[in-house]
């Protein structure tokens, strides 16, 4: 299984206005760096709590069918599943009718569950990709308060410790404990 991030996130959880009332920065002199550390602590935050926090688009790509008639979308919370391709042996890349699968969002993590699989012979390596929608939402409004805190602590703290790229332990923590799925 393959993770790969199709379309980033258009805006982020915290605004560089809530960051400097946060860090009591009153000119704008620092923007540019206190935009550069919200997006490094999203990104940070979303790997450590393998969450999206805001809308984002990724692919899913798998080497065969699931067992079962129920896979499970690794970055929570789904919103939305946009495709499902498959490669046959042949190397021809099909698309599975929309019809023939549905998308639980309501899970954690969100699954996507088949009425019934392919019967096609498929490619070794990479044949299967899913394309889902994963967020809260697209606003900052969306997101739960306890993990724009964690990405405003982990934003003082390298506004404070600029040579500094690792995360505190009661930080990491905080983004950890956000975790549905454990792999």
């Amino acid at each position: 299984m393959n993770l790969r991030l199709i379309t980033a996130p258009t805006s982020e959880p915290v605004s560089v206005e809530t960051a400097k009332a946060f860090l009591r920065v009153d000119s704008t002199a620092d923007d540019a760096l206190i935009t550069s550390l919200l997006k490094a602590a999203r990104e940070k935050g979303e790997e450590l709590s393998r969450r999206a926090f805001i809308t984002q688009t990724w692919e899913m790509t798998l080497d065969e069918w699931p067992d079962e008639l129920e896979m499970d979308l690794l970055r929570p919370p789904l919103q939305s599943v946009t495709s499902v391709k498959y490669i046959d042996i042949n190397d021809i890349e099909h698309t599975v009718d929309s019809s023939t699968y549905y998308a639980v969002t309501s899970s954690e993590p969100g699954e996507l569950v088949f009425k019934s699989l392919e019967s096609t012979s498929l490619r070794r390596e990479g044949a299967i990709t899913v394309r889902f929608v994963a967020g809260y939402g697209a606003s900052d409004t969306n997101v739960p308060e306890r993990i724009k805190s964690a990405i405003l602590s982990l934003v003082a703290y390298w506004y404070e410790n600029r040579e500094s790229q690792s995360v505190p332990a009661d930080i990491r923590h905080a983004f950890v404990s956000q975790r549905a799925v454990w792999f």
